[in-house]
């Protein structure tokens, strides 16, 4: 996995590559400035200190100055942080720096959107491995900023049997059989179904949690039901703001969305140099 600065390094490569042509020619020499970093809409905040990061490995004389909090709510005009340095460098660390915040803040705004609609029902908002490559540290970071909750990190680090498992397995039973003898005592396993007789299998083969796929809201409260308490309950599939409420309403413990990350309006913010 790539740390925080080989990937601000791979972006900074790929943007910079053999020199900023426009800086080169209008700013040659060096040049103190002020750079403000602003919210132009309303937003909760993601990423502060990965934007300024950019810059200090720019040139770690660059003096950062954060002007609000991860996780914090802003109006249009609040400036999000404050950069001295040479002028040129903050330039070419603009666009990246933006880049990630940007995206970093829509993440978390889009998030806690999803929290505030099932505010009060007890249901807990989840993210998915939909996520961009290379970005997936940095865009479940926000997913937690804007208070929802991770789901696993990647395919190393939680069983979950979908689909095509249990395909390839030959069912759900003989799947979880064969997860249950090769992980250790202290992973769970969960399952994903679309049926009610699916999940009547996945109960009685041993599943640790059961995830309801693509039901309709009478299906899932039915099977809420069947499940009764005994193991926790995810709904996936066909979640948006409109549905997000009623699904959180049948009694689901988690709801994933796959939108926190794959569908995310990145936050217009822009950089003003002084």
């Amino acid at each position: 996995m790539l740390s925080l600065d080989d990937l601000i390094y791979a972006a900074l490569r790929e943007d910079i590559h053999t020199g900023d042509l426009t800086t080169l020619a209008v700013v040659p020499e060096p040049r103190p400035a002020l750079a403000r970093l602003v919210a132009k809409e309303p937003l909760t905040v993601a990423g502060i200190a990965v934007a300024e990061r950019v810059f200090t490995l720019l040139d770690a004389k660059m003096v950062c100055r954060p002007g609000a909090v991860d996780g914090q709510t802003v109006l249009t005009g609040a400036v999000l942080a404050e950069v001295e340095g040479d002028a040129a460098l903050l330039l070419q660390g603009e666009r990246v720096a933006l880049n990630l915040l940007q995206r970093m803040c829509g993440i978390a705004t889009l998030t806690r959107s999803y929290v505030q609609a099932v505010a009060g029902t007890g249901a807990r908002i989840v993210d998915t491995r939909k996520t961009t490559p290379g970005l997936r540290v940095l865009e479940k970071y926000a997913v937690r900023v804007g208070g929802g909750i991770n789901h696993r990190t990647g395919l190393y680090d939680g069983i979950l049997i979908k689909e095509n498992h249990i395909a390839a397995a030959g069912g759900i039973s003989e799947a979880i059989r064969r997860a249950r003898a090769y992980i250790p005592h202290t992973l769970k396993i969960e399952i994903e179904t679309e049926t009610v007789e699916q999940v009547q299998e996945a109960l009685a083969a041993g599943a640790d949690i059961i995830m309801l796929d693509n039901m309709d809201c009478d299906t899932m409260r039915q099977c809420v039901q069947l499940i009764d308490g005994k193991i926790p309950v995810e709904a996936s599939g066909g979640v948006n703001l409109t549905t997000v409420r009623a699904i959180a309403e049948t009694g689901v413990d988690i709801i994933s969305v796959g939108a926190l990350t794959h569908s995310p309006r990145s936050m217009d913010i822009s950089m003003l140099l002084d």
